[in-house]
């Protein structure tokens, strides 16, 4: 199971559409420092092979050492305000030219410290776009090639050249590519996994907000409303007083009573204002019934019967558990065959709402992990398929989660069964409460 898309305009809110600045895609600070240890563990093994009596060309090596430091005393002493990526591939590009030509240097595949060469691309895919990391990830390829190639071997302490076994040389070369690849990859995944994750939560907690504030209008509304009707009601009483003194002067008697039609009009229209102001008030609160029915209301001509047994008490009308529970009885349209059943049950302090439908049900290689987010990508799903299963529900399961809801997925009934249950003390609203609560405007 999983909804629809978010809106196009709150996705395009979240992820920087038009003109809107990007985030940095990682911080200066951070590769400054993350160069600060590579320098710390480079010296080390100099240090430790120097007393070994490893034989190689220490100068170049000391040189290669001494540029990375120069070049983190300069980020120090001169910070760009921010880190393009651009910048960013600059930097990671010195630390793999850097990192590769110490490999070369010091023996090459035979290095045991080579691996640390795919560093700068796992951090490139963690933080910069697809064609970067390509870019980054060709790069160290060829790099690890030369390094192969054309090495400059190591040297005991008596002088005899440490060689690797050719096949053994084209072993590690193999490994390495293979991490370049692999690293980069799961990384660039993972990150942005996570970042649309993140993105949608966002976004629907945009709409939530939206919602919630647009309800808390319709009270302020309404308090307006009865606030206002007094001084109208004076206005259009003094208006009709004058109306009467001034008959016989034919322009003053006419302004008079444009004045009290005026009023009347204004009255009219603040009353209509209060009803719907009203309505919205009441409706932070509804019957359980009411709340499923809205919840279901736009997938009610979709195909399949939705049907609902709803008995309960009057809940909190909460947008996320609307949208929620909309998106799980969508889902449940989405692969139903021709009936989907809403339930309620209230027991010893909990209120359960099962949603079921006559489906193929859950994949049962998938049911331990359904909620969990980017399960399987919509694209990939046909009609009648659980295959679908990605975001959607994980967004769905959170906010339901996050208003004190337990959810099991389970298949049976025939077809895939999800029951959401809350304690009732956390659900369960007061009556709708009369509008003399509303707060007074002062004018």
């Amino acid at each position: 199971m999983i909804p629809d898309p978010l809106p196009e305009d709150l996705a395009d809110a979240v992820l920087g559409a038009g003109d809107t600045p990007k985030p940095e895609p990682i911080r200066m600070r951070t590769l400054v420092l993350l160069r600060w240890f590579a320098i710390g563990g480079q010296m080390a093994a100099v240090v430790v092979a120097w007393f070994m009596g490893i034989g190689f060309p220490k100068a170049p090596v000391l040189m290669l050492i001494a540029a990375s430091i120069t070049m983190n005393l300069w980020l120090f002493l001169r910070p760009p305000k921010r880190t393009s990526p651009g910048r960013a591939v600059l930097q990671l590009s010195f630390d793999l030219v850097q990192i590769s030509t110490l490999m070369a240097l010091t023996g090459g595949m035979a290095n045991p410290f080579a691996l640390l060469v795919l560093a700068p691309v796992t951090i490139a895919a963690a933080s910069l776009n697809a064609r970067q990391v390509l870019a980054l990830g060709l790069a160290t390829v060829a790099l690890i090639s030369v390094a192969a190639v054309f090495g400059t071997p190591l040297r005991d302490p008596s002088g005899q050249i440490l060689r690797m076994e050719p096949i053994l040389a084209v072993g590690h070369w193999v490994a390495l590519v293979i991490g370049v690849v692999f690293f980069a990859g799961y990384a660039h995944r993972v990150t942005g996994e996570l970042s649309d994750t993140s993105n949608a939560l966002f976004a629907t907690q945009m709409a939530l907000s939206r919602e919630q504030r647009l309800q808390h209008l319709g009270g302020v509304v309404a308090a307006a409303a009865h606030e206002m009707g007094t001084p109208l009601a004076t206005i259009k009483l003094i208006a009709g007083e004058l109306a009467d003194e001034l008959k016989d002067q034919p322009d003053l008697h006419a302004d008079a009573i444009a004045l009290r039609e005026s009023a009347d009009r204004c009255a009219q229209i603040l009353r209509s204002m209060g009803r719907a102001g009203k309505n919205d008030l009441h409706l932070r609160a509804a019957p359980l019934r009411a709340v499923l029915e809205d919840a279901a209301s736009p997938h009610a001509d979709r195909g399949p019967v939705v049907e609902i047994h709803a008995e309960g008490p009057v809940i909190r009308r909460d947008p996320a558990v609307i949208h929620a529970l909309r998106n799980l009885i969508q889902n449940a349209v989405d692969f139903a065959e021709s009936r989907v059943v809403i339930e309620t049950q209230v027991t010893q302090g909990t209120l359960t709402v099962t949603v079921r439908d006559d489906g193929p049900g859950y994949p049962p290689q998938l049911l331990s992990r359904i909620g969990d987010p980017y399960l399987s990508r919509r694209a990939d799903a046909q009609r009648g398929s659980y295959e679908g299963m990605g975001l959607g529900l994980f967004i769905a399961k959170t906010l339901l989660e996050r208003s004190g809801a337990r959810l099991t997925f389970a298949n049976g009934g025939p077809g895939a069964v999800v029951a959401v249950r809350w304690p009732l003390d956390r659900i369960r609203a007061q009556d709708r409460l009369a509008l003399s609560q509303n707060p007074t405007i002062q004018t």
